[in-house]
């Protein structure tokens, strides 16, 4: 069954999520702190796929909560709920590992539709049992392997969160080739995705920080001016 935590000191909002997630399905896991939560989650035994972290809690906060939970998951899913509306809110959360953010107040569609598509997400991550014609794509110092869904680099392994590999994936299989946000944020998130185009952008500055030797200087992953990036070869 898909699992979902929803860590949210507001009992009335928690209880909203939770009624409308299970409505369609989920398993919800509730976590009134982020204490709470990162006991929760390190004593999990059936595994959680997603976590709905808010921001603004007493104690632990949902930044340094989303740090813990990162450090002890790539591939779970995060997302972070938040009622401030300043840009450096929403960038911190994805620069130290959220999938996602949604702004309070949200409806219970946008709630959904957030969730369901980072699950699909999630589920894409998980190795495939059996190998595949064409597992890996060698590009200069690099090596992805889909079956795995690793990413190595000069031998070396590069951790990264489901939509990163996923952004990667993209990448690789269209080496040299200028792809525009819309497109990537299409291939990536969704054709239904809610969010904005600068969720790309956040994205594409935290797979520097992993696969550039000098972030401040890209010589990979460069950026097309006017139109988004591409995976440099040459």
């Amino acid at each position: 069954m898909k699992r979902i935590m929803i860590v949210e000191d507001e009992a009335a909002i928690r209880e909203f999520e939770a009624i409308n997630l299970k409505r369609v399905g989920y398993s919800v896991v509730e976590a009134g702190s982020g204490e709470e939560a990162l006991e929760i989650f390190d004593n999990d035994l059936d595994g959680i796929d997603i976590a709905l972290l808010d921001i603004s809690m007493p104690g632990m906060d949902g930044f340094t909560l989303c740090k813990e939970l990162r450090k002890r998951s790539a591939t779970l899913g995060i997302i972070m709920l938040t009622a401030r509306t300043q840009e450096m809110d929403k960038i911190s959360g994805l620069m130290i590992g959220a999938d996602d953010y949604i702004t309070k107040p949200f409806s219970p569609t946008e709630l959904l539709a957030r969730v369901d598509s980072l699950y699909r997400r999630v589920e894409m991550q998980a190795p495939k049992s059996a190998p595949a014609p064409n597992d890996e794509i060698v590009l200069g110092e690099f090596t992805l392997n889909l079956r795995r869904r690793t990413l190595l680099k000069n031998g070396q392994n590069i951790e990264l969160t489901q939509v990163e590999f996923q952004m990667i994936e993209y990448f690789f299989n269209n080496p040299d080739v200028a792809l525009d946000r819309t497109d990537i944020l299409s291939k990536v998130w969704g054709t239904n995705y809610f969010g904005e185009e600068k969720i790309v952008d956040v994205n594409v500055r935290r797979l520097r920080m992993k696969v550039e030797d000098d972030p401040s200087q890209p010589q990979r992953l460069i950026t097309v001016w006017g139109m988004g990036y591409k995976w440099n070869t040459h």
